[in-house]
């Protein structure tokens, strides 16, 4: 065998070679890049699952429960095009049944009571992350900017409530101890925690209902409690405060 086959024989296998070394990094990076999106897909399930579940009902409306199973029906979609080995079948059927009972307005999401500083906290942590999930879908095109401005003012707003929840819980129980002057602090940091929706106009009626409950309270004396200090309007409504008709009157979330 002269040099010249030597040389070019040599040179095949190396050409061969570093063929056969490209193609394997290829098929690396492609496993490795289809890994990363099945991971990412099903903690895009996962999370939207566990949002929908976890975020208390009276914070919930019908539209951010629909964008939340969205949110899963799309990471089923896609890890059903990438062949993941995950129940998706069974998770596509959960959110199916899901998104029937939202629409046909009988899904059991309950209200939960913010009765302590933990839990306002974990609302708030929760509506955080919905408001980061709001983010991500409008900067991957799937939700357009109309619905994603609406839809993050209203979340940006539920994280004031989570604190006048608490302060409004706060001031109900220093009533029922007869303390109004704790009472009536605690309806100021209510109010001025809805002040920082001053956008919205259910949280500025929020804010006048509550400077009423404290002239209220402060044109009581010492026998306030037995004069009927624990009972008022703002008490009453304050519950069912994003789901009351006559609280939501003239309220327009797409100013």
């Amino acid at each position: 065998m002269d040099t010249t086959t030597i040389v070019l024989v040599l040179a095949a296998i190396v050409t061969v070679s570093i063929v056969i070394i490209v193609l394997s990094q290829m098929r690396e990076r492609a496993r490795i890049e289809r890994a990363r999106k099945i991971a990412a897909n099903e903690d895009a399930y996962n999370r939207a699952n566990r949002l929908l579940s976890e975020i208390p009902g009276q914070y919930l409306t019908g539209d951010l429960k629909l964008l939340l199973i969205r949110r899963m029906e799309d990471a089923c979609n896609e890890l059903s095009g990438l062949k993941a080995n995950l129940p998706v079948r069974q998770w596509r059927e959960s959110t199916r049944e899901l998104k029937a009972q939202v629409l046909e307005k009988r899904d059991t999401t309950q209200p939960v009571k913010i009765d302590s500083p933990e839990k306002s906290n974990y609302v708030k942590e929760l509506l955080q992350n919905l408001f980061k999930m709001i983010e991500a879908m409008h900067k991957q095109g799937r939700l357009d900017s109309a619905s994603a401005k609406k839809n993050l003012k209203y979340v940006l707003f539920l994280v004031h409530k989570t604190h006048a929840d608490l302060h409004v819980f706060q001031a109900r129980d220093y009533v029922r101890q007869n303390q109004l002057r704790k009472a009536i602090h605690a309806y100021h940091l209510a109010s001025t925690e809805m002040g920082k929706s001053k956008d919205n106009p259910l949280a500025m009626k929020a804010v006048k209902s509550f400077r009423t409950r404290i002239k209220e309270l402060e044109a009581m004396g010492p026998e306030g409690y037995q004069s009927g200090a624990s009972e008022s309007k703002l008490d009453r409504e304050w519950d069912t405060f994003l789901h009351d008709d006559e609280w939501k009157k003239k309220a327009d979330y797409d100013d």
